[in-house]
């Protein structure tokens, strides 16, 4: 096109380029014609000018390079802490309402889903050189594709945090009582739980939020990390210790009396469906959503490159995925139907010591990490009003005001179960489905051999099956018989050209 070369030539116009004594600045070379054609050191010559623009446009990246210090293991231990989160505490009610069978398969398909997504991010971040979820955005689809990348992370950091929240009020009521030696039906004002997450929000988390800069993954991910670990061994633990669905129902519940109905209430089902089946999915998708800090510890990583990444988000994901199957099934094997949304909330026990440091330590790591995602959002709220200078009243004044929100939120949700199934739907798959593919096939729909390149790079019996027909393709081609010559002789060459090639695809 005249404006693109036009364009093109301008670039080159700006650009220092070092005198070459093979270059003449005779203006024969450009009005000589042999033939009817240009001279051929004319075109070299500007074939060459126009491929140097060009590889010098490609190689204009999103962000500058920097090295990575972190080392695999521990690029593996932070995304660990980037999955693992308040999702597991919802796995064992999922299974309750979907059977041991149908679960196992949906959380196969989700983690092989969720492996496969940051594959396909580490390629776009490979191909555009960014190495943050929204600048991604902004470089593969412009303004709206930043906007919907905001909109999705800010959404599942929002949702990871009311669930940390609501894991404070109904949890820290509990604990208080046990330590005032109270009964569970204890109902003063200052054991409610809605007083309780306002008082720890605006107490604790304030003052946190109120900081200039929060390391990414902060020190508490560790101990986050460590505490879920230690709820893992207690919830096995308590499996061979609780009866079966729960104390309550065992010393309560006439209908347990009769042995045919205790058998059939502790029976283990395979497949379930009924009306709370619908939260499954959307739970086992919210458990797995780790994809905003995918990139920045990419960048991180030591000696980076895509199949080193690839290998610790591989690790990473088998790891969880064992962590979150044994939660939720012994979870549903202590309770059975009577588990709850959120799992921590069964264990009533006023006499267990084990229970309450459980307890105490899953609320003490919540707490502590609504400060890091907090940060996480309004960061990217300032980013994308282009207010990235620090100003103490409008941090505060933003701090407050968002606080605000999701202590109401908070406080009128009536479970986490509408937690986890709003935003399972909403971002939790926009992160993990949608975006990823979108932005790949974006990128790679304008150079379609590239993108048959990566299909048989997935699948290599695929490919060497392609290249076995391809030669076989090429051998049986025009094997037209010694002596028939004509136009039917095209004709049939043709034919069998045309016939190869479809084998071949």
């Amino acid at each position: 096109m005249p404006f693109k070369a036009g364009l093109e030539l301008t670039e080159l116009q700006n650009m220092t380029v070092p005198e070459d004594d093979n270059i003449s600045n005779d203006s024969n070379d450009f009005t000589e014609v042999e033939n009817g054609q240009i001279n051929s050191k004319f075109i070299s010559d500007r074939e060459s000018r126009r491929s140097l623009t060009n590889s010098h446009l490609e190689k204009k990246k999103c962000d500058e390079y920097i090295p990575g210090t972190t080392s695999l293991g521990m690029s593996v231990f932070n995304l660990s802490n980037a999955i693992m989160g308040s999702g597991i505490l919802g796995l064992a009610f999922a299974l309750a309402n979907t059977g041991i069978l149908l679960f196992l398969l949906l959380l196969v398909s989700v983690t092989l889903l969720s492996i496969y997504s940051i594959y396909l991010l580490l390629v776009c971040s490979k191909e555009t050189g960014c190495m943050v979820y929204e600048k991604l955005g902004e470089q593969v689809f412009g303004t709206p594709g930043k906007m919907i990348v905001f909109g999705s992370t800010s959404l599942q950091n929002v949702g990871a945090m009311l669930s940390y929240l609501f894991i404070v009020k109904n949890e820290l009521p509990s604990a208080i009582k046990f330590l005032m030696g109270k009964e569970e039906s204890f109902s003063a004002w200052y054991v409610d739980g809605r007083i309780l997450v306002v008082t720890v929000t605006f107490g604790i988390i304030l003052p946190l939020c109120l900081l200039k800069n929060l390391g990414y993954l902060g020190y508490t991910s560790g101990f986050s990390l460590s505490c879920m670990v230690f709820f893992l061994v207690v919830v096995i633990y308590k499996k061979f210790q609780i009866p079966c669905g729960g104390p309550e129902l065992n010393t309560t519940s006439p209908i347990l009396s009769n042995s045919s109905a205790h058998e059939h209430m502790c029976k283990p089902k395979y497949v379930i469906f009924n009306s709370k089946t619908v939260y499954a999915l959307p739970t086992i998708a919210f458990a797995f959503v780790c994809h905003p800090s995918v990139l920045p510890i990419y960048s991180e990583l030591k000696d980076r490159s895509q199949k080193k990444m690839q290998l610790v988000s591989n690790i990473s994901f088998f790891a969880m995925f064992v962590m979150y199957f044994m939660t939720a099934i012994f979870g549903y094997l202590t309770f059975y139907d009577n588990v709850q949304s959120d799992l921590l909330h069964k264990y009533q026990s006023k006499d267990d010591i084990l229970i309450l440091t459980v307890r105490l330590a899953v609320i003490v790591a919540v707490i502590l990490t609504v400060p890091v995602l907090f940060f996480t959002v309004r960061s990217s709220l300032f980013e994308l009003a282009r207010k990235t200078k620090f100003d103490l009243c409008r941090h505060v004044l933003v701090t407050f005001v968002l606080l605000v929100i999701i202590n109401l939120l908070v406080i009128f949700i009536p479970s986490m179960k509408d937690i986890f199934g709003v935003v399972g739907v909403t971002s939790a798959n926009m992160l993990i489905f949608i975006l990823p593919s979108s932005l790949y096939l974006k990128i790679t729909q304008q150079d379609g051999s590239k993108l048959t390149q990566r299909i048989w790079g997935l699948f290599p019996w695929l490919a060497s099956a392609n290249l076995s027909a391809q030669k076989r393709a090429k051998r049986s081609v025009c094997s037209i018989p010694r002596g028939f010559n004509g136009p039917e002789s095209d004709l049939g060459c043709f034919r069998q050209k045309r016939q190869a090639e479809m084998l071949a695809l």
